[in-house]
C-alpha cells in the first residue's frame, strides 16, 4: 500500500507558504493514495477538477501536514473519491458538471450544480448540448410518512435552496437539500482573468466573507508568486478578518434567537452588527470591507483616526456584549428551545472535515489560523473554543466565545501594529506557477488553489467555502426534530448558498 505521508509537503512551519507542489499520480497510485488516507484517518481538504483532470486537497491534522494530489484520466473517468469519503460525493458531483470527469463507482451519481437549465452541459470541459432533466430524490420508506417540499424560494431575501422533508408526524425522518440555484459560474470567469480581475471575482464568492475570500486569493497568488507582503499589510488584512467575524456573529447569535420568536436579542444584537459595520465604512472606506486586499497587501491603510475610531467601537462592544450573554443564558424559554436542539455528533463534524463554529461545537479544535497560522496570527495567544454538545446552544456560545476572544485580538492587533508599505508590486511570474490559500472565515476555513501561467494570467483558480462540508451535516441535525425547529437548526449552521454553488 502507498505511504501517504511522501505527499504532504506543506507544513505549518511555512507560514508564509511556498509554491505549492502538485503530485501528479497514474490511476493505480491515485486509487490507493485515497484508500490509504481515508484508511489513516486523514481529512478531505478540497476536490476539484479542471478540463483534463482531478486535484485532491488532504489534511493531517495531527501532524498540521497538507498535500496536493492530482490525476489526468485518458477516458474522462477517475476513481471515486466519495467512496471513501462522503464529504467528497458533492464535489465529485460538481466537477462531472461543470468539466464532464466522471468519478468511477461513485455512491450518488445524481447531477449537483447543473439544473439542466444552462443550455449545454460540462461548460468548462469539453462542453456539449445542455438537456433539461428529472432530479429523483432518495426514496424513503415506512409507515405514515409524508413529505413538505420547502422552497427554493423563501419567505424573506435569503437565497434559494430546496430542502425536502419526510416527515412522521412533527418528527423529521429525512431532510434531503438541492442547492446550485446561485450558480454563477465564478470559476469559468476566473479562467484567464488577470490577477486583479481574480480578486474581485474572489471578494463576490459569498458576500458576508468577502475579506476573508479576498485573503485565502491573495494569499494563493502570493505562494504562486514566491511574494511576501509587508508585516503592516498582515496586521490590517487581521484587523479586516476579525472586524467581518465580529459582525457576522453578532448577527447570527440575534437571527438564531430570533427564529426562537425571541425578537429582543435579534434586535439588540443587530444594533451592535451595524455598530461595526459602520466603524468598518469609517475607517477602510466600505462596510464590508470588500475590494481592499489585494495580492501584495490592502488598498487602504489605517490612520491614526481611524485606530482611535476602532478603539471606540471596542470599548462599546467590551461594554455591550456582556449584557447579550446576560440576556441569553437568563431566557429559559428561549434555551428551552436551542437546548439539546439540532444535536450533531463530533462522529460526522470530523468524518466530514466541517470546521468553524459547527465543528468546534461538538469538539473538533481546527482553526486555521492555529494550526496553520499565517499574517499576525502566528504571534497572537489564542485558545480555540470547544464544547462537546453540539447542539443549536453549543453554535450559540461557540460564537459568544469567538466573539469575546475577537474583541481581544483586535485590541492586540491594533496595539502592535507595525509601520510599513501597505502594498507591494508583484512580480511577472518566471513561468507557469501555483499557490495554495487557506483562512479562517467566520464560518470555517476557506481554500483557494491558484494556477498561473506564464503570463500571470488565470489558468485554474478553485474557491472551496466551508459550507461544502457543512451543509450535509444539517440534514443529521435535524433528524428527530420537529418541522417546526428547522429555522432554528439552519440559522445555527448559517451555511453560505453563494458561496457553495459557485
Amino acid at each position: 500500500m502507498i505511504d501517504i505521508s511522501q505527499y504532504l509537503d506543506i507544513t505549518a512551519e511555512a507560514p508564509d507558504r511556498p509554491a505549492a507542489q502538485v503530485h501528479r499520480l497514474s490511476r493505480g497510485e491515485w486509487r490507493d493514495a485515497v484508500e490509504r488516507a481515508a484508511a489513516d484517518g486523514l481529512t478531505l481538504l478540497g476536490l476539484w477538477g479542471a478540463r483534463a483532470s482531478v486535484t485532491l486537497a488532504l489534511l493531517d491534522e495531527e501532524q498540521a501536514r497538507i498535500g496536493l494530489l492530482s490525476f489526468s484520466p485518458r477516458n474522462g473517468r477517475f476513481p471515486s473519491v466519495g467512496r471513501h469519503f462522503p464529504s467528497a460525493q458533492r464535489l465529485e458531483r460538481s466537477i462531472a458538471d461543470l468539466f464532464g470527469l466522471i468519478p468511477q463507482d461513485a455512491p450518488d451519481d445524481r447531477p449537483w450544480l447543473d439544473h439542466g437549465r444552462w443550455g449545454l452541459s460540462h461548460p468548462l470541459g469539453k462542453a456539449g448540448q445542455g438537456k433539461a432533466q428529472d432530479y429523483s430524490f432518495l426514496p424513503v420508506e415506512g409507515h405514515g410518512l409524508h413529505q413538505v417540499p420547502v422552497g427554493p424560494v423563501h419567505a424573506g431575501i435569503i437565497e434559494p435552496g430546496h430542502f425536502r422533508f419526510t416527515g412522521q408526524g412533527e418528527t423529521v425522518v429525512r431532510l434531503e437539500e438541492r442547492l446550485g440555484y446561485v450558480h454563477k459560474g465564478i470559476e469559468g470567469l476566473m479562467q484567464g482573468a488577470e490577477i486583479p480581475r481574480g480578486a474581485e471575482l474572489a471578494a463576490r464568492v459569498s458576500g458576508d466573507s468577502t475579506v476573508a475570500y479576498g485573503w485565502a486569493y491573495a494569499q494563493a497568488v502570493e505562494s504562486a508568486l514566491g511574494v511576501v507582503p509587508s508585516a503592516r499589510a498582515q496586521w490590517l488584512r487581521a484587523i479586516m478578518a476579525e472586524l467581518e467575524r465580529l459582525a457576522n456573529h453578532l448577527g447570527d447569535i440575534g437571527a438564531i434567537c430570533n427564529d426562537a420568536a425571541f425578537a429582543l436579542m435579534l434586535a439588540r444584537c443587530s444594533v451592535l452588527r451595524e455598530n461595526v459595520l459602520r466603524a468598518a465604512d469609517a475607517v477602510f472606506g466600505h462596510r464590508f470591507m470588500r475590494d481592499i486586499i489585494r495580492p501584495g497587501g490592502v488598498s487602504v491603510d489605517l490612520s491614526g483616526d481611524g485606530i482611535a475610531r476602532l478603539r471606540d467601537l471596542l470599548a462599546d462592544l467590551e461594554q455591550a456584549f456582556p449584557r447579550m450573554i446576560e440576556l441569553y443564558d437568563n431566557t429559559p424559554s428561549l434555551l428551552d428551545r436551542t437546548v439539546g436542539t439540532g444535536h450533531l455528533s463530533n462522529a460526522l463534524v470530523r468524518q466530514f472535515g466541517a470546521g468553524g463554529y459547527i465543528g468546534r461545537a461538538s469538539g473538533r479544535g481546527f482553526d486555521v489560523r492555529k494550526v496553520f497560522p499565517y499574517g499576525p496570527y502566528g504571534q497572537m495567544d489564542m485558545t480555540v473554543p470547544l464544547r462537546g454538545d453540539g447542539d443549536v446552544n453549543a453554535r450559540i456560545w461557540i460564537r459568544i466565545r469567538e466573539v469575546e476572544q475577537s474583541l481581544a485580538l483586535l485590541a492586540r492587533l491594533l496595539e502592535t501594529l507595525p509601520d510599513g508599505v501597505p502594498l507591494i508590486e508583484l512580480p511577472k511570474p518566471s513561468g507557469a506557477c501555483q499557490g495554495l490559500g487557506l483562512v479562517e472565515g467566520f464560518r470555517g476555513d476557506i481554500l483557494v488553489f491558484v494556477a498561473l501561467d506564464r503570463h500571470g494570467r488565470i489558468r485554474r483558480c478553485h474557491l472551496r467555502d466551508p459550507s461544502w462540508f457543512q451543509w450535509p451535516l444539517l440534514e443529521a441535525a435535524i433528524e428527530g426534530n420537529i418541522i417546526a425547529d428547522f429555522p432554528l437548526c439552519n440559522k445555527s449552521f448559517n451555511c453560505s448558498y453563494s458561496g457553495h454553488d459557485l
